[in-house]
């Protein structure tokens, strides 16, 4: 009965990560709580491997819109700008309730390359080229780091089975 409560909760985690909130982590604190509520059968190695995942997760997210922003024609500034503009717009946004991270995310993407193009010296057009690419490279950021979600939920549930 706990394990299946547990994977409530873990599922229940995974939809906090499309709105811009630290679901994984948010995750492994739920592992930690229940070794520590429940009975110890996770363990802190699994706690930490998952650790490892969300980190490589919070990694890929933000050098995806890098890599688009080139492949869109940007210069290392506009990857550059895109990293910086995506998490200072995921900070500046989590005070607006729900979707203020996920916007704040895109747009500050969108900006930092922009920015970050546009410092260079390039033209409005390769800018927003870039921008746009940034922009776009958030959505298969989301999904990569919703799909690493999926595979830690699993890898703690099977954790927790044992």
């Amino acid at each position: 009965m706990e394990v299946f409560l547990l994977a409530l909760v873990l599922a229940a985690c995974l939809f906090l990560i499309p709105i811009g909130l630290p679901g994984l982590w948010a995750m492994l604190g739920v592992a930690l709580l229940f070794d520590w509520l429940v009975e110890p059968r996770i363990g802190v190695w699994a706690v930490v491997a998952g650790a490892v995942l969300a980190l490589v997760a919070e990694v890929l997210e933000y050098s995806l819109a890098a890599r688009f922003a080139r492949r869109f024609g940007g210069s290392k500034r506009a990857e550059w700008g895109a990293v910086v503009g995506g998490l200072v717009g995921a900070i500046v946004g989590v005070p607006v309730p729900v979707v203020g991270s996920v916007v704040g995310a895109f747009a500050g993407a969108f900006a930092g390359a922009l920015v970050g193009e546009l410092s260079r010296g390039s033209g409005t057009r390769i800018s927003g080229r870039a921008a746009w690419g940034a922009f776009l490279g958030r959505i298969p950021a989301t999904v990569v780091k919703v799909a690493l979600g999926c595979a830690l939920t699993v890898w703690l549930v099977l954790m927790a089975w044992r």
